[in-house]
Protein backbone atom coordinates (compact mmCIF):
# COMPACT_ATOMS: atom_id res chain seq x y z
CA UNK A 1 0.00 0.00 0.00
CA UNK A 2 3.06 2.34 0.72
CA UNK A 3 4.24 2.26 -2.73
CA UNK A 4 0.86 2.43 -3.93
CA UNK A 5 0.38 5.87 -2.53
CA UNK A 6 3.60 6.87 -3.52
CA UNK A 7 2.01 6.26 -6.91
CA UNK A 8 -1.01 8.31 -6.48
CA UNK A 9 1.60 11.07 -6.05
CA UNK A 10 2.53 11.29 -9.28
CA UNK A 11 -1.36 12.58 -10.12
CA UNK A 12 0.21 15.75 -8.17
CA UNK A 13 0.96 18.97 -9.29
CA UNK A 14 3.74 19.58 -11.62
CA UNK A 15 3.04 15.95 -13.33
CA UNK A 16 -0.55 15.92 -13.51
CA UNK A 17 -0.83 11.97 -14.03
CA UNK A 18 -4.51 12.10 -12.87
CA UNK A 19 -5.30 8.54 -14.63
CA UNK A 20 -2.93 6.67 -12.07
CA UNK A 21 -5.69 7.69 -9.30
CA UNK A 22 -8.29 5.53 -11.28
CA UNK A 23 -5.44 2.58 -10.60
CA UNK A 24 -4.88 3.43 -6.93
CA UNK A 25 -7.97 3.89 -5.54
CA UNK A 26 -9.53 1.29 -6.38
CA UNK A 27 -6.57 -1.13 -5.26
CA UNK A 28 -6.78 0.87 -2.00
CA UNK A 29 -11.00 -0.20 -2.22
CA UNK A 30 -10.12 -3.64 -2.74
CA UNK A 31 -7.40 -3.98 0.25
CA UNK A 32 -10.38 -2.47 2.32
CA UNK A 33 -12.82 -5.03 1.12
CA UNK A 34 -10.13 -8.04 1.93
CA UNK A 35 -9.74 -6.60 5.36
CA UNK A 36 -10.56 -9.30 8.20
CA UNK A 37 -12.29 -6.12 10.44
CA UNK A 38 -11.79 -2.18 10.76
CA UNK A 39 -8.42 -1.86 12.25
CA UNK A 40 -7.02 -3.63 9.36
CA UNK A 41 -8.51 -1.07 6.74
CA UNK A 42 -7.41 1.22 8.68
CA UNK A 43 -3.74 0.34 8.36
CA UNK A 44 -4.35 0.21 5.08
CA UNK A 45 -5.55 3.23 4.49
CA UNK A 46 -2.47 4.52 7.13
CA UNK A 47 0.17 3.20 4.80
CA UNK A 48 -1.74 4.22 1.71
CA UNK A 49 -1.78 7.83 2.92
CA UNK A 50 1.84 7.59 4.07
CA UNK A 51 3.45 6.60 0.75
CA UNK A 52 1.66 9.44 -1.04
CA UNK A 53 1.70 12.20 1.18
CA UNK A 54 5.65 11.35 1.38
CA UNK A 55 6.16 11.13 -2.48
CA UNK A 56 3.74 14.97 -2.39
CA UNK A 57 6.23 16.61 -0.40
CA UNK A 58 9.99 14.74 -0.96
CA UNK A 59 10.90 18.28 -1.33
CA UNK A 60 10.70 19.64 2.18
CA UNK A 61 14.50 17.68 2.32
CA UNK A 62 15.71 20.80 0.30
CA UNK A 63 14.95 22.83 3.31
CA UNK A 64 16.55 20.45 6.16
CA UNK A 65 19.58 20.63 3.71
CA UNK A 66 19.93 23.85 3.61
CA UNK A 67 20.89 23.40 7.04
CA UNK A 68 22.34 20.44 7.14
CA UNK A 69 25.05 20.93 9.42
CA UNK A 70 22.64 20.76 12.48
CA UNK A 71 19.96 18.62 11.35
CA UNK A 72 21.57 15.95 9.06
CA UNK A 73 19.61 13.53 10.87
CA UNK A 74 16.62 14.83 10.27
CA UNK A 75 16.91 14.73 6.07
CA UNK A 76 15.48 11.20 5.48
CA UNK A 77 12.99 11.98 7.74
CA UNK A 78 11.46 15.12 7.12
CA UNK A 79 9.18 14.01 4.45
CA UNK A 80 7.94 10.35 6.02
CA UNK A 81 7.38 12.81 9.14
CA UNK A 82 5.37 14.82 7.64
CA UNK A 83 3.20 12.69 6.06
CA UNK A 84 3.19 10.72 9.27
CA UNK A 85 1.24 13.67 10.71
CA UNK A 86 -1.15 13.87 7.50
CA UNK A 87 -2.13 9.63 7.84
CA UNK A 88 -5.22 9.80 10.20
CA UNK A 89 -6.34 11.79 7.22
CA UNK A 90 -6.49 8.71 5.38
CA UNK A 91 -6.68 5.89 7.98
CA UNK A 92 -10.27 7.24 9.48
CA UNK A 93 -11.83 7.43 5.92
CA UNK A 94 -10.92 3.74 5.36
CA UNK A 95 -11.53 2.55 8.80
CA UNK A 96 -15.59 4.23 8.60
CA UNK A 97 -15.76 2.74 5.21
CA UNK A 98 -16.35 -0.25 6.63
CA UNK A 99 -19.77 0.70 8.75
CA UNK A 100 -21.50 -0.37 5.00
CA UNK A 101 -21.22 -3.61 2.63
CA UNK A 102 -18.83 -3.21 0.20
CA UNK A 103 -20.12 -2.14 -3.25
CA UNK A 104 -20.87 1.20 -4.62
CA UNK A 105 -22.42 2.20 -1.30
CA UNK A 106 -18.78 1.74 0.18
CA UNK A 107 -17.28 3.80 -2.46
CA UNK A 108 -19.64 6.81 -1.92
CA UNK A 109 -18.88 6.62 2.31
CA UNK A 110 -15.07 6.62 1.29
CA UNK A 111 -15.43 9.18 -1.14
CA UNK A 112 -17.31 11.59 1.61
CA UNK A 113 -15.04 11.09 4.28
CA UNK A 114 -11.75 11.10 2.42
CA UNK A 115 -12.59 14.63 1.70
CA UNK A 116 -14.35 15.49 5.37
CA UNK A 117 -10.56 14.01 6.64
CA UNK A 118 -8.93 16.16 4.39
CA UNK A 119 -10.42 19.31 5.07
CA UNK A 120 -9.19 18.51 8.43
CA UNK A 121 -5.79 19.13 7.88
CA UNK A 122 -6.55 22.87 8.33
CA UNK A 123 -6.71 21.83 12.33
CA UNK A 124 -3.43 20.14 12.48
CA UNK A 125 -0.77 22.24 13.99
CA UNK A 126 -1.46 25.54 12.30
CA UNK A 127 -3.13 24.04 9.63
CA UNK A 128 -1.40 21.75 6.29
CA UNK A 129 -3.92 21.59 3.75
CA UNK A 130 -1.03 21.18 0.87
CA UNK A 131 -1.67 19.11 -2.18
CA UNK A 132 -5.71 18.36 -1.90
CA UNK A 133 -6.69 15.75 -4.24
CA UNK A 134 -9.02 18.67 -5.74
CA UNK A 135 -5.57 20.28 -7.13
CA UNK A 136 -4.96 17.52 -9.59
CA UNK A 137 -6.43 19.12 -12.14
CA UNK A 138 -4.73 22.15 -12.72
CA UNK A 139 -2.85 21.52 -15.73
CA UNK A 140 -0.63 23.86 -17.94
CA UNK A 141 -2.90 26.09 -20.00
CA UNK A 142 -6.80 25.87 -21.12
CA UNK A 143 -7.37 22.77 -20.12
CA UNK A 144 -6.71 23.39 -16.78
CA UNK A 145 -8.09 26.18 -16.92
CA UNK A 146 -11.43 24.82 -18.00
CA UNK A 147 -11.17 22.13 -15.54
CA UNK A 148 -10.65 24.18 -12.49
CA UNK A 149 -13.54 26.21 -13.12
CA UNK A 150 -16.06 24.38 -10.64
CA UNK A 151 -13.91 25.55 -7.80
CA UNK A 152 -16.26 28.22 -7.89
CA UNK A 153 -19.01 26.54 -7.02
CA UNK A 154 -17.90 24.02 -4.95
CA UNK A 155 -13.89 24.79 -4.16
CA UNK A 156 -11.01 22.70 -3.96
CA UNK A 157 -12.94 20.68 -1.72
CA UNK A 158 -15.62 19.80 -3.75
CA UNK A 159 -13.59 18.73 -6.72
CA UNK A 160 -11.22 16.61 -4.04
CA UNK A 161 -14.91 14.43 -3.48
CA UNK A 162 -15.54 14.26 -7.39
CA UNK A 163 -12.18 12.92 -7.68
CA UNK A 164 -12.32 10.48 -5.21
CA UNK A 165 -15.51 9.33 -6.48
CA UNK A 166 -14.42 9.21 -10.24
CA UNK A 167 -11.12 7.27 -9.13
CA UNK A 168 -13.16 4.89 -7.50
CA UNK A 169 -16.15 4.44 -10.13
CA UNK A 170 -13.93 1.77 -12.28
CA UNK A 171 -14.73 -0.79 -10.10
CA UNK A 172 -18.85 -0.18 -10.06
CA UNK A 173 -18.32 -1.61 -13.92
CA UNK A 174 -20.25 -0.06 -17.23
CA UNK A 175 -22.28 1.95 -14.51
CA UNK A 176 -19.10 3.69 -13.10
CA UNK A 177 -17.63 4.27 -16.44
CA UNK A 178 -20.54 5.83 -17.34
CA UNK A 179 -20.53 7.79 -14.27
CA UNK A 180 -17.09 8.80 -14.98
CA UNK A 181 -18.08 10.31 -18.73
CA UNK A 182 -21.22 12.30 -17.83
CA UNK A 183 -19.43 13.66 -15.01
CA UNK A 184 -16.10 14.79 -17.18
CA UNK A 185 -18.73 16.18 -19.79
CA UNK A 186 -20.68 18.25 -17.67
CA UNK A 187 -17.59 19.25 -15.88
CA UNK A 188 -15.83 20.11 -19.08
CA UNK A 189 -18.87 22.25 -20.18
CA UNK A 190 -19.39 23.75 -16.90
CA UNK A 191 -16.07 25.15 -17.02
CA UNK A 192 -16.22 26.34 -20.65
CA UNK A 193 -19.42 27.88 -20.30
CA UNK A 194 -17.80 29.92 -17.40
CA UNK A 195 -14.87 30.56 -19.20
CA UNK A 196 -16.96 32.26 -21.77
CA UNK A 197 -19.36 34.09 -20.11
CA UNK A 198 -17.57 37.13 -19.51
CA UNK A 199 -18.49 37.74 -16.22
CA UNK A 200 -16.74 40.88 -14.76
CA UNK A 201 -16.78 42.71 -11.47
CA UNK A 202 -18.12 46.52 -10.84
CA UNK A 203 -15.01 48.29 -10.46
CA UNK A 204 -13.58 47.38 -14.06
CA UNK A 205 -10.61 49.09 -14.54
CA UNK A 206 -9.67 50.35 -11.19
CA UNK A 207 -6.97 47.75 -10.13
CA UNK A 208 -2.55 49.12 -10.93
CA UNK A 209 0.11 48.21 -12.73
CA UNK A 210 1.92 46.01 -10.50
CA UNK A 211 5.85 45.26 -10.69
CA UNK A 212 6.67 42.11 -9.21
CA UNK A 213 10.04 42.27 -8.06
CA UNK A 214 12.15 38.42 -8.47
CA UNK A 215 15.33 39.10 -6.73
CA UNK A 216 16.41 35.24 -7.01
CA UNK A 217 18.49 35.58 -4.12
CA UNK A 218 19.26 31.98 -2.93
CA UNK A 219 18.06 31.15 0.42
CA UNK A 220 22.31 30.04 1.27
CA UNK A 221 23.03 33.76 0.57
CA UNK A 222 20.79 35.36 2.57
CA UNK A 223 21.16 33.10 5.68
CA UNK A 224 25.02 34.14 5.27
CA UNK A 225 23.94 37.39 5.80
CA UNK A 226 27.14 39.08 4.51
CA UNK A 227 25.60 39.89 1.13
CA UNK A 228 22.98 42.19 2.51
CA UNK A 229 24.69 45.09 0.67
CA UNK A 230 24.30 43.97 -2.26
CA UNK A 231 21.11 42.04 -2.13
CA UNK A 232 19.10 45.41 -1.06
CA UNK A 233 21.13 47.18 -4.31
CA UNK A 234 19.81 44.18 -6.50
CA UNK A 235 16.13 45.15 -5.42
CA UNK A 236 16.80 48.59 -5.94
CA UNK A 237 18.16 48.38 -8.97
CA UNK A 238 15.31 45.66 -10.56
CA UNK A 239 12.50 48.08 -8.63
CA UNK A 240 13.94 51.41 -10.59
CA UNK A 241 14.37 49.50 -13.63
CA UNK A 242 10.50 48.26 -12.78
CA UNK A 243 9.18 51.11 -12.48
CA UNK A 244 10.84 53.20 -15.03
CA UNK A 245 9.35 50.16 -17.25
CA UNK A 246 5.60 50.77 -16.15
CA UNK A 247 5.80 54.86 -16.83
CA UNK A 248 7.28 54.40 -19.97
CA UNK A 249 4.95 51.68 -21.18
CA UNK A 250 1.79 53.81 -20.43
CA UNK A 251 -0.26 53.21 -17.15
CA UNK A 252 -3.98 54.41 -18.63
CA UNK A 253 -4.60 56.51 -15.73
CA UNK A 254 -3.97 53.45 -13.62
CA UNK A 255 -1.27 53.58 -10.40
CA UNK A 256 1.68 51.99 -10.34
CA UNK A 257 2.41 49.46 -7.18
CA UNK A 258 5.67 47.58 -6.90
CA UNK A 259 6.19 44.96 -4.42
CA UNK A 260 8.99 42.83 -3.15
CA UNK A 261 8.79 39.10 -2.28
CA UNK A 262 8.40 37.55 1.69
CA UNK A 263 11.07 38.58 3.98
CA UNK A 264 13.41 40.54 0.48
CA UNK A 265 14.57 43.26 2.71
CA UNK A 266 17.56 42.36 4.41
CA UNK A 267 17.78 43.82 7.79
CA UNK A 268 14.29 45.05 10.08
CA UNK A 269 12.63 47.71 7.84
CA UNK A 270 10.71 49.00 9.73
CA UNK A 271 13.22 50.77 12.10
CA UNK A 272 15.54 51.80 9.08
CA UNK A 273 13.99 55.24 7.88
CA UNK A 274 16.87 55.75 5.44
CA UNK A 275 16.42 52.36 3.94
CA UNK A 276 12.57 53.12 3.12
CA UNK A 277 13.99 56.54 1.70
CA UNK A 278 15.85 54.55 -0.68
CA UNK A 279 13.14 51.86 -1.62
CA UNK A 280 10.58 54.84 -2.54
CA UNK A 281 13.81 56.88 -4.53
CA UNK A 282 14.00 53.73 -6.16
CA UNK A 283 10.47 53.38 -7.41
CA UNK A 284 9.83 57.19 -8.53
CA UNK A 285 6.69 57.61 -10.10
CA UNK A 286 4.23 54.31 -7.81
CA UNK A 287 1.99 55.25 -5.37
CA UNK A 288 3.26 52.60 -3.53
CA UNK A 289 5.69 49.77 -2.52
CA UNK A 290 5.01 46.55 -0.76
CA UNK A 291 7.80 45.32 0.98
CA UNK A 292 8.52 41.71 2.27
CA UNK A 293 10.10 42.11 5.87
CA UNK A 294 10.84 40.76 9.07
CA UNK A 295 10.21 43.07 12.39
CA UNK A 296 10.26 42.84 16.33
CA UNK A 297 6.25 44.14 17.73
CA UNK A 298 6.14 45.89 21.28
CA UNK A 299 6.55 42.69 22.92
CA UNK A 300 9.89 41.74 21.18
CA UNK A 301 7.97 38.98 19.39
CA UNK A 302 9.09 38.51 15.58
CA UNK A 303 6.45 38.32 12.70
CA UNK A 304 6.95 37.50 9.28
CA UNK A 305 4.95 40.99 7.60
CA UNK A 306 4.34 43.13 4.63
CA UNK A 307 4.61 46.52 5.03
CA UNK A 308 3.27 49.24 2.40
CA UNK A 309 5.73 52.01 2.02
CA UNK A 310 4.05 54.95 0.83
CA UNK A 311 5.91 58.48 -2.02
CA UNK A 312 8.15 60.71 -1.08
CA UNK A 313 10.48 59.46 2.23
CA UNK A 314 8.40 55.48 2.95
CA UNK A 315 6.21 56.55 5.16
CA UNK A 316 4.99 52.96 6.32
CA UNK A 317 1.05 53.26 4.96
CA UNK A 318 0.03 49.43 5.97
CA UNK A 319 1.49 46.78 7.63
CA UNK A 320 0.26 42.74 7.39
CA UNK A 321 2.06 40.07 10.16
CA UNK A 322 1.53 36.66 8.87
CA UNK A 323 -1.11 34.63 10.41
CA UNK A 324 -0.81 30.96 9.45
CA UNK A 325 2.62 30.26 10.38
CA UNK A 326 4.23 27.26 8.95
CA UNK A 327 4.92 24.08 11.46
CA UNK A 328 8.30 23.45 12.17
CA UNK A 329 9.54 26.20 9.92
CA UNK A 330 8.06 29.22 11.77
CA UNK A 331 6.81 28.18 15.07
CA UNK A 332 7.91 24.85 17.14
CA UNK A 333 4.85 22.54 18.18
CA UNK A 334 4.64 21.99 21.31
CA UNK A 335 4.85 18.04 20.77
CA UNK A 336 8.17 17.89 19.60
CA UNK A 337 11.11 16.65 21.83
CA UNK A 338 13.80 18.64 20.33
CA UNK A 339 14.02 22.29 19.09
CA UNK A 340 14.40 22.83 15.17
CA UNK A 341 12.84 26.61 15.14
CA UNK A 342 15.68 29.18 16.24
CA UNK A 343 15.05 30.81 18.92
CA UNK A 344 11.08 31.26 20.01
CA UNK A 345 9.78 31.04 16.93
CA UNK A 346 7.18 33.65 14.84
CA UNK A 347 4.14 35.30 16.34
CA UNK A 348 0.84 34.88 14.46
CA UNK A 349 -0.89 37.80 13.06
CA UNK A 350 -4.13 38.44 14.00
CA UNK A 351 -5.93 37.03 10.62
CA UNK A 352 -6.75 38.05 6.45
CA UNK A 353 -7.69 41.93 5.79
CA UNK A 354 -7.72 44.22 3.03
CA UNK A 355 -5.36 47.05 2.85
CA UNK A 356 -7.20 50.48 1.80
CA UNK A 357 -3.97 52.76 0.54
CA UNK A 358 -4.86 55.53 -0.99
CA UNK A 359 -5.09 56.30 -4.31
CA UNK A 360 -5.23 52.21 -4.68
CA UNK A 361 -7.88 49.87 -5.14
CA UNK A 362 -8.65 47.42 -2.65
CA UNK A 363 -6.03 44.53 -1.83
CA UNK A 364 -5.91 41.29 0.46
CA UNK A 365 -2.46 40.97 1.25
CA UNK A 366 -1.24 37.20 1.66
CA UNK A 367 2.17 35.84 2.67
CA UNK A 368 3.93 32.57 1.26
CA UNK A 369 1.65 29.75 3.05
CA UNK A 370 -1.30 31.56 3.91
CA UNK A 371 -2.35 31.34 0.03
CA UNK A 372 -3.16 27.49 0.68
CA UNK A 373 -6.22 27.92 2.87
CA UNK A 374 -9.15 27.81 0.93
CA UNK A 375 -11.82 29.59 2.06
CA UNK A 376 -9.38 31.72 4.20
CA UNK A 377 -7.77 34.08 1.86
CA UNK A 378 -10.20 36.54 1.96
CA UNK A 379 -11.86 39.21 4.12
CA UNK A 380 -16.01 38.37 4.14
CA UNK A 381 -16.75 41.67 5.38
CA UNK A 382 -14.59 43.98 3.35
CA UNK A 383 -13.66 42.25 0.12
CA UNK A 384 -10.77 43.21 -1.35
CA UNK A 385 -10.03 43.98 -5.76
CA UNK A 386 -7.11 42.08 -6.19
CA UNK A 387 -5.26 39.82 -3.94
CA UNK A 388 -1.12 40.28 -3.41
CA UNK A 389 1.02 37.26 -2.77
CA UNK A 390 4.43 37.80 -1.23
CA UNK A 391 6.38 34.36 -1.06
CA UNK A 392 9.99 32.96 -0.89
CA UNK A 393 10.15 29.34 -2.19
CA UNK A 394 13.84 29.28 -2.34
CA UNK A 395 13.83 27.00 0.58
CA UNK A 396 12.53 24.18 -1.92
CA UNK A 397 15.03 24.29 -4.26
CA UNK A 398 13.92 23.68 -7.91
CA UNK A 399 11.16 21.38 -7.32
CA UNK A 400 7.42 20.21 -6.84
CA UNK A 401 7.48 22.30 -4.21
CA UNK A 402 7.17 25.59 -5.44
CA UNK A 403 4.74 24.46 -8.53
CA UNK A 404 3.01 23.15 -5.86
CA UNK A 405 2.26 26.44 -4.19
CA UNK A 406 1.46 28.03 -7.59
CA UNK A 407 -1.10 25.70 -8.37
CA UNK A 408 -2.62 27.03 -4.88
CA UNK A 409 -2.69 30.45 -5.70
CA UNK A 410 -4.47 29.84 -9.15
CA UNK A 411 -6.99 28.10 -7.53
CA UNK A 412 -7.76 30.66 -5.14
CA UNK A 413 -7.93 32.98 -7.77
CA UNK A 414 -11.13 30.65 -9.09
CA UNK A 415 -12.42 30.06 -5.99
CA UNK A 416 -12.65 34.16 -5.22
CA UNK A 417 -13.09 35.36 -8.42
CA UNK A 418 -10.38 37.90 -8.31
CA UNK A 419 -7.06 38.09 -9.96
CA UNK A 420 -4.16 37.21 -7.61
CA UNK A 421 -0.40 38.67 -7.81
CA UNK A 422 2.83 36.68 -6.82
CA UNK A 423 5.62 38.19 -5.66
CA UNK A 424 8.32 35.27 -5.04
CA UNK A 425 11.63 35.66 -4.55
CA UNK A 426 13.46 32.83 -6.35
CA UNK A 427 10.03 32.28 -8.46
CA UNK A 428 7.68 31.38 -9.84
CA UNK A 429 6.17 35.16 -9.89
CA UNK A 430 3.17 35.19 -11.95
CA UNK A 431 -0.47 37.22 -12.21
CA UNK A 432 -3.47 35.11 -12.44
CA UNK A 433 -6.97 36.45 -13.34
CA UNK A 434 -10.11 35.74 -11.33
CA UNK A 435 -10.69 32.63 -13.58
CA UNK A 436 -7.36 31.06 -12.56
CA UNK A 437 -5.78 31.77 -16.31
CA UNK A 438 -2.48 32.82 -16.27
CA UNK A 439 -1.85 36.43 -17.48
CA UNK A 440 2.16 36.04 -17.19
CA UNK A 441 4.88 34.59 -15.19
CA UNK A 442 8.90 34.99 -14.78
CA UNK A 443 9.99 31.17 -13.64
CA UNK A 444 12.16 29.81 -11.65
CA UNK A 445 16.03 30.68 -10.76
CA UNK A 446 15.38 34.21 -12.89
CA UNK A 447 16.32 37.47 -12.20
CA UNK A 448 13.83 40.36 -13.24
CA UNK A 449 10.52 41.80 -13.15
CA UNK A 450 7.02 41.76 -14.28
CA UNK A 451 5.14 44.67 -15.10
CA UNK A 452 1.53 44.23 -15.90
CA UNK A 453 -1.84 45.91 -15.31
CA UNK A 454 -3.79 43.73 -12.58
CA UNK A 455 -6.91 41.82 -14.61
CA UNK A 456 -10.42 43.32 -13.48
CA UNK A 457 -12.36 41.55 -10.10
CA UNK A 458 -15.11 39.65 -11.01
CA UNK A 459 -18.68 39.16 -9.01
CA UNK A 460 -17.89 37.19 -5.77
CA UNK A 461 -18.55 33.13 -7.25
CA UNK A 462 -20.94 30.93 -5.03
CA UNK A 463 -17.75 29.73 -3.24
CA UNK A 464 -17.02 33.15 -2.08
CA UNK A 465 -20.42 33.80 -0.56
CA UNK A 466 -20.38 30.31 1.22
CA UNK A 467 -16.93 29.17 1.26
CA UNK A 468 -16.44 25.89 2.41
CA UNK A 469 -19.64 25.03 3.86
CA UNK A 470 -20.67 24.07 0.21
CA UNK A 471 -18.08 20.73 0.16
CA UNK A 472 -19.15 19.82 3.80
CA UNK A 473 -22.50 20.15 2.82
CA UNK A 474 -21.75 17.92 -0.19
CA UNK A 475 -19.54 15.36 1.07
CA UNK A 476 -22.36 14.87 4.10
CA UNK A 477 -25.20 14.54 1.49
CA UNK A 478 -23.23 11.68 -0.08
CA UNK A 479 -21.99 10.06 2.70
CA UNK A 480 -26.09 10.11 4.10
CA UNK A 481 -26.75 8.16 0.17
CA UNK A 482 -23.92 6.03 0.54
CA UNK A 483 -24.65 4.82 4.27
CA UNK A 484 -28.50 4.45 2.91
CA UNK A 485 -27.83 2.40 0.11
CA UNK A 486 -25.75 0.15 2.29
CA UNK A 487 -28.48 -0.28 4.89
CA UNK A 488 -30.75 -1.20 1.78
CA UNK A 489 -28.26 -3.81 0.21
CA UNK A 490 -27.42 -5.24 3.71
CA UNK A 491 -28.38 -8.74 4.06
CA UNK A 492 -31.89 -9.16 6.28
CA UNK A 493 -29.99 -10.99 9.06
CA UNK A 494 -27.03 -8.13 9.22
CA UNK A 495 -30.16 -5.87 9.43
CA UNK A 496 -31.51 -7.12 13.03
Amino acid sequence: MLLVGALGALALPPVHLVPVLALCFPILMRMIDAAPDWRVAARRGFMFGLGMHTAGLYWLTDAIMLRADAFWWLVPLASPGCALILTPTTAIPAALSRIVPAGVARGLVLAATWTLADMMRVFIFSGFPWNPPGSVWEFPGVAGDVMIQPAAWIGVDGLTLLTVVLALAPLWGRRGWMVIAATLMLWVGAGAARLSSGVRGRDVGRNPVVVLVQGNVPEAEKMAGNEDVAIFRRYLTLTHDGVGQALSQGTQGRPVVFAWPESAFPGLLLEDAIARRMIMQAGRGAVAGVIGTLRQDEQDRWRNSMAVLLPPDGQVGGLYDKSHLVPFGEYQPALLPFHVVPGDGMAAGSGVRTWHVPGIAPVGPLICYEVIFSGQTVDAHDRPSWLLNSTNDGWYGNSAGPRQHLAAVRMRAVEEGLPIARAANTGISAIFDGYGHEVVRLGWDRTGVIVRAMPDALLPPFFARWGRLVPVLLAFGLLAAGMTAGWRNRPASGRS
